[in-house]
This record gives C-alpha cells, sequence and structure tokens, in this order.
C-alpha cells in the first residue's frame, strides 16, 4: 500500500515555513536539523500512521536470515528483482549452511538477474559463513556484529533490526534521502545526516514505522523524476516548490 506523499527539489533553508504548511498549526521553532516545525513533523505522521496504520517492507522473507540475505541482494537493485529471484533461491539455500553448501557459483546462477550480483554473491558467502563460525548461525540482534558482516553496512543493519528484532531504526535510502531533503523533513548532505536527524524529529510513536512509510512515499509519490504531488498527502507541509500539477 503505498503512502501518498510528495516531493521535488531540496527545501530551501529560507522558504517561510507558514505559508502552506498547516496554516496556523505551523507555528514554533523549527524542529532541530529539520526545516519544519516539530508540530508540522508530528502532523506528516499522523497522516501517514492513518493512511497505512501497518507498513511493512516489500521485500520477501522467511526469517532474519533470509531478510539478511535479501536486503543485501537489495543493494542498488529493486525490491521487484530480488522478489524474483529470492523464491528459487530460499528453495533450496534458507539457511547459512545451505548457502554455503550452494556455493558461490551455484549462489551466482540463482541471482545473476540482480545487478552487482557477483560482489553480493562473494559477500553472502562469506556472511554465512563468519555467522556459521562466530554466531551460531544466527543473525545478531546488534549493530556491531551486524556490520561486521561481509556485505553489511549501516543501511542494512538498520532494516534488519527494524523488521527482524523490532527496533526503532531508520534506514535512510535513496527514496528516504530524497523525500527528508525535498520536503525540508531532515535535510543533509550524507544519508547519515538526515538518519541523525529523522531520529531526532520524528515522534517516538512513529519511530518504528518511519523509514517503511517514507520509504513507500518516495517509492510511489515523491517520485525521482517528477513528484505527483497531486496526489500527495502532505503537500500542504512539504516545502519543495513547484508543486507537480496533476495531469491534462
Amino acid at each position: 500500500m503505498a503512502v501518498q506523499s510528495k516531493g521535488g527539489k531540496r527545501a530551501k533553508g529560507k522558504r517561510a515555513l507558514g505559508s502552506k504548511a498547516l496554516g496556523s498549526r505551523a507555528v514554533g521553532s523549527r524542529a532541530p536539523g529539520s526545516l519544519l516545525t516539530q508540530s508540522q513533523i508530528d502532523e506528516i505522521f499522523r497522516r501517514f500512521h492513518e493512511a497505512c496504520p501497518h507498513p511493512k517492507t516489500e521485500l520477501h522473507y522467511q526469517d532474519p536470515f533470509t531478510l539478511l540475505v535479501a536486503v543485501v541482494l537489495s543493494a542498488q537493485a529493486t525490491d521487484a528483482s530480488v522478489n524474483r529471484a529470492t523464491p528459487d533461491l530460499f528453495r533450496v539455500a534458507n539457511t547459512p549452511e545451505t548457502l554455503l553448501a550452494l556455493g558461490e557459483a551455484g549462489l551466482i546462477e540463482k541471482i545473476k538477474t540482480i545487478g552487482l550480483y557477483r560482489s553480493k554473491a562473494k559477500n553472502l558467502i562469506a556472511a554465512s559463513k563468519k555467522l556459521v563460525e562466530e554466531h551460531g548461525s544466527k543473525v545478531p540482534d546488534n549493530r556491531e556484529a551486524l556490520e561486521t558482516l561481509p556485505g553489511v553496512g549501516r543501511k542494512t543493519a538498520n532494516v534488519v533490526l527494524n523488521v527482524a528484532f523490532g527496533e526503532k531504526t531508520i534506514a535512510v535510502d535513496t527514496h528516504i534521502f530524497r523525500v527528508a531533503n525535498r520536503t525540508g523533513l531532515a535535510p543533509g548532505k550524507t544519508p547519515l545526516d538526515v538518519e541523525l536527524t529523522l531520529n531526532e524529529v520524528v515522534p517516538e510513536r512513529y519511530k518504528h514505522n518511519a523509514h517503511h512509510w517514507l520509504i513507500l512515499h518516495g517509492r510511489y509519490v515523491c517520485k525521482a523524476r517528477k513528484p505527483e504531488c497531486w496526489r500527495c498527502l502532505i503537500n500542504d507541509i512539504c516545502l519543495y516548490e513547484p508543486k507537480t500539477p496533476a495531469p491534462g
């Protein structure tokens, strides 16, 4: 289910906040690191929650290990391309041991339709070996251990911690980075900048689902080439200008 959202150019710091955002409710100073007020940010996530109370990742997985595999495979690739490849893969290799038994060459055959498949296969075999040897074949539930696994960086660790273990982490991908900058919600030059600001300003009650809402928002409404502002849930709050008009 898509969360209707909006997007466009990075918001400019001097833009007046009250003109098109929440009317009389757009009061108070900007939230830390944001170009929006805390009341505006609260309203953004209230609307997201109302439209889609239980957002989920669009990657298909069975357990923490298959989630880890799917997230590693999704780097610089679409979730749809990963979901086309993983059913056949998981039928024969859905644990670290069975992935190791499949081997790098066998894994490549299963994932060769996905971008960067050779390096991903190498990393997944190495990560599986490390899981077997150092973690009892279990995916660790802490960032430090996750980020020692080959092919696992901060974003992948955040997804696994959030989806598999219920932590309130925010994984900043290209969609979230775009939405955060376009809207003025959490402008930043790097994904880490954006993540740190989001962690500061997203209301605690919405934090667990925040990255799902923002990803869906960017993927289906606040699109990279042409944001569909006319059907956006938060276009009266978002600072992006000019708004994209409805087609026709």
